[in-house]
């Protein structure tokens, strides 16, 4: 094989890389990286049939919120939960509803953390800056008590999927006032 015959073998090695690259490198510009879901979007799922329509089911491990729209349909939303010794767990229901609500820290919340609740002891009205956010709803034990415990918005949406809150159970503003306005009063709510 002389030289011409070796050089004509190997241009196809050598021509070959380059053309693949060249017909990439249109594909890989051209194309879109898919965007990120937000896995706390609102989302329609299957849940349980043996919740009732309505009702409102908490899987505090798994942060999310879900609201019964039809026999084993649910809205599903994230949420931020309790942190681990102040997880609430139980059955309630939405004794109360509050646009802007304004926020008292519990004398436990005080007793934990005095720099950061101590000056709000006798409360924080309601506002974008409020703690509770948009929205909330108060949840009331069988016997008619109030739980101290509230399903709200908050001012840290960055919050949700975690556990950080002191027991309450915080939604993104836009989603509790989406719930805000599909739950009644007398709501029943289950906490896991």
């Amino acid at each position: 094989m002389n030289r011409r015959q070796m050089l004509m073998a190997a241009l196809p090695l050598v021509a070959v890389p380059s053309l693949a690259l060249a017909q990439a490198q249109p594909a890989a510009l051209t194309t879109q990286a898919e965007p990120k879901r937000d896995p706390y979007a609102p989302t329609e799922v299957s849940i349980r049939n043996d919740f009732e329509v309505g009702s409102i089911v908490v899987v505090s491990k798994d942060f999310f919120l879900y609201h019964v729209v039809a026999p084993g349909r649910a809205v599903r939303y994230g949420v931020a939960v309790g942190k681990a010794e102040l997880v609430w767990k139980g059955r309630a229901t939405v004794g109360r509803k509050t646009e802007w609500p304004s926020w008292t820290p519990t004398p436990a919340m005080i007793k934990r953390n005095p720099g950061q609740y101590a000056r709000w002891a006798d409360g924080m009205p309601g506002g974008p800056t409020n703690p509770l956010g948009a929205r909330a709803l108060y949840l009331y034990d069988a016997k008619g008590n109030d739980t101290s415990i509230r399903i709200h918005g908050t001012t840290e949406p960055n919050s949700i999927g975690r556990a950080v809150s002191n027991g309450c159970i915080r939604m993104r503003n836009e989603a509790v006032m989406d719930l805000f306005e599909q739950v009644p009063i007398g709501t029943p709510v289950y906490v896991y």
